[in-house]
């Protein structure tokens, strides 16, 4: 796990590219210090690579604070943590930054270490501009590290997907929820909510 993508190798192996380098994580925080990343730069380390987010728009961030706002609202206190944007150490080289986890308890509030992926019982991306990557990239990465469930919030097409049962190749059960229809997740069973609380209000 934590290699580049075998599609991505193929590719440049057949058009006669060289693999870029990788940089691990300890390079990645090691540049932060060293001032080449500054702190108001939005980056995350994907397979080695550095690689630019998206600037959050506003329905964006609105549908974060609403997803945000209902798993507060559900979730009991002291049994779980909901990370908001933060850094979810995969492994020596991927150090994604999901919009929202929903992570198990932990006294410390991982200020120890980042959360890995035994940690997570869902994930929670938003997807507007980013969207071919956060499939192409991010969710195909989740499954190979074995993330039990991610929803993703499709503003484009105002529905939620919800991906579940990792494998290597991806997820292997996925449905795409409309408003008005109702899910409730795997692992987080206090979680039960219309996808419609997922989303901008309509109209």
């Amino acid at each position: 796990m934590g290699a580049i993508a075998e599609p991505e190798a193929k590719e440049r192996a057949e058009a006669g590219r060289p693999s870029p380098h990788r940089f691990s994580v300890e390079d990645y925080y090691k540049m932060a210090e060293a001032g080449i990343l500054g702190e108001d730069v939005r980056v995350e380390l994907l397979e080695g690579e550095i690689v630019d987010m998206s600037p959050i728009g506003s329905e964006h961030a609105g549908s974060v604070n609403l997803a945000l706002a209902g798993l507060v609202t559900r979730l009991p206190p002291r049994r779980y943590l909901v990370s908001v944007q933060n850094p979810l150490r995969l492994d020596r080289f991927d150090e994604p930054q999901p919009d929202l986890a929903v992570l198990r308890w932990r006294e410390d509030g991982y200020a120890r270490g980042h959360p890995g992926p035994a940690d997570v019982l869902l994930l929670i991306e938003v997807m507007q501009s980013g969207r071919d990557y956060d499939r192409r990239v991010k969710l195909p990465l989740y499954a190979r590290f074995g993330i039990p469930e991610v929803w993703l919030v499709d503003l484009s097409a105002d529905r939620l997907e919800v991906h579940r049962d990792p494998a290597p190749e991806g997820y292997r059960t996925v449905a795409a929820l409309a408003r008005g229809q109702n899910l409730q997740a795997l692992l987080v069973p206090e979680l039960a909510l219309d996808a419609a609380d997922l989303l901008p209000p309509s109209g």
